[in-house]
């Protein structure tokens, strides 16, 4: 892959070629996250707004020469990416505000933003491995493979990374090792069951899964889809940058809200706008705003007192936003280097103000989100009110997955602003009763 110059440490600064390393630098053991840094002089040939304008490709792979891949290479199936891009009126008048939109990665295969990285992680597996895809199979249980199959792929999730994970090896056929905490929404697991997963649920956190997780991949030889830790995830979260930018005719937003756990979210969205400026397709870099659960904010905290990252200590997350609960942000480098360096905030919301926005936000523009994602817009109402965000700036919300991923959390939700279903007898009169003021 020529267009790849080499991966750089953002500890260190020391830079290997792919084939040197298989994740981290392993002059920080497994704190050693790498950035992917590319050449856009041979890159710049290949792609443009202008041949964009006729792809008809509708997923992540239209954007493949900036992508860590060869252009030959076959991906999966799955339709991953070109999620809508809905202007919301409606809120924005509510918030004072002019310019809003509402990006919906919960329109995903599997109704998350995760499927991004899932697509590379599996394109990414079967670089490394010599068995061809089409002659892997997916077992129910790993058990049958003995030794593991040098395919098998695993994470560590809260849920969404798993569900992707899981649905991206179901759509060719590879076998995935899965660690969640037992705690995880049953919606979720019921995916992941489906899917074809071998599902460990882990007694303990997210953080207790994740560690067990890089164990189980270095004993058994497994291809290791983490977050934080895997650099080539950040190369398939970015692509929502691609898309927000051309779908806003390449004029990037002044803001983007992106609720923030692992942190890897957010600083693929600045890796993709980092990209377009350096092709000089955008003329500016939008301010990003990560929205932190007040019960899991370790890099708000960070942030605010300008503690070190690498240094400070884990804490202990709680919050009913599971997508974005984590003791210790894996990616938490690249997600504070996104809002220092592009003079953006950390924004925390408690729990009762996720659960406000879960039906604030579906009523206002349609869009039914999961506690994660409804946090990036309980942010957004935050820094309106608060008059961090002009009533001018063009603003982008991030929906990073779908409310049918956590039924349990949204009736709560529901039930918090008192909307409730009526039980009534089959006749017309019962109806009356309930539509007439006060019934």
């Amino acid at each position: 892959m020529e267009h790849i110059l080499h991966l750089k440490c953002l500890i260190c600064g020391r830079t290997y070629q792919p084939d040197e390393v298989a994740y981290v630098c392993p002059a920080h053991g497994d704190e050693g996250i790498l950035d992917v840094v590319y050449d856009y002089g041979r890159i710049a040939p290949h792609i443009s707004p202008t041949t964009l304008a006729t792809n008809r490709e509708p997923s992540i792979w239209r954007y493949k020469p900036l992508l860590p891949v060869a252009p030959n290479t076959a991906v999966p199936p799955l339709a991953v990416g070109w999620t809508p891009l809905y202007k919301t009126d409606r809120l924005a008048n509510d918030l004072g505000l002019q310019h809003v939109w509402v990006k919906d990665d919960g329109r995903n295969p599997t109704a998350s933003f995760k499927d991004r990285a899932s697509a590379i992680a599996v394109v990414k597996a079967n670089e490394v491995s010599s068995v061809p895809v089409s002659s892997v199979t997916s077992p129910s249980h790993l058990a049958t493979l003995s030794p593991p199959h040098p395919l098998t792929i695993t994470t560590a999730s809260t849920g969404n990374a798993a569900a992707a994970l899981a649905g991206l090896c179901a759509s060719v056929g590879l076998p995935n090792v899965i660690f969640v905490p037992k705690s995880a929404p049953q919606a979720k697991v019921a995916q992941l069951l489906a899917l074809g997963a071998t599902v460990l649920l882990v007694e303990g956190t997210y953080d207790d899964a994740f560690d067990l997780c890089l164990q189980a991949a270095a004993e058994f030889g497994w291809y290791n889809r983490n977050t934080g830790y895997n650099p080539y995830m950040t190369e398939g979260k970015k692509t929502v940058s691609y898309e927000i930018a051309e779908q806003l005719g390449w004029q990037a937003p002044d803001v983007v809200f992106v609720s923030v756990g692992d942190g890897c979210i957010i600083g693929g969205v600045h890796k993709g706008f980092k990209d377009l400026l350096a092709l000089g397709w955008i003329e500016q870099m939008p301010r990003l705003i990560g929205v932190q659960a007040a019960g899991s904010n370790f890099l708000a905290e960070a942030w605010a007192n300008g503690e070190d990252v690498l240094t400070k200590p884990p804490i202990q997350a709680q919050t009913v936003a599971d997508s974005i609960s984590a003791g210790l942000p894996r990616d938490r480098i690249k997600a504070m280097t996104a809002v220092t360096t592009t003079n953006g905030a950390f924004i925390t919301v408690t729990d009762e103000e996720i659960l406000a926005a879960i039906p604030a936000l579906a009523r206002g523009c349609g869009v039914f989100a999961e506690p994660a994602g409804a946090a990036a817009y309980a942010g957004l109402v935050k820094a309106a009110r608060e008059g961090l965000v002009r009533p001018t700036d063009r603003i982008v919300v991030i929906n990073t997955g779908s409310g049918l991923k956590d039924v349990a959390t949204a009736m709560k939700a529901v039930e918090r602003v008192g909307v409730r279903p009526y039980a009534i007898q089959p006749t017309l009169s019962a109806v009356k009763a309930v539509l007439k003021p006060g019934g």
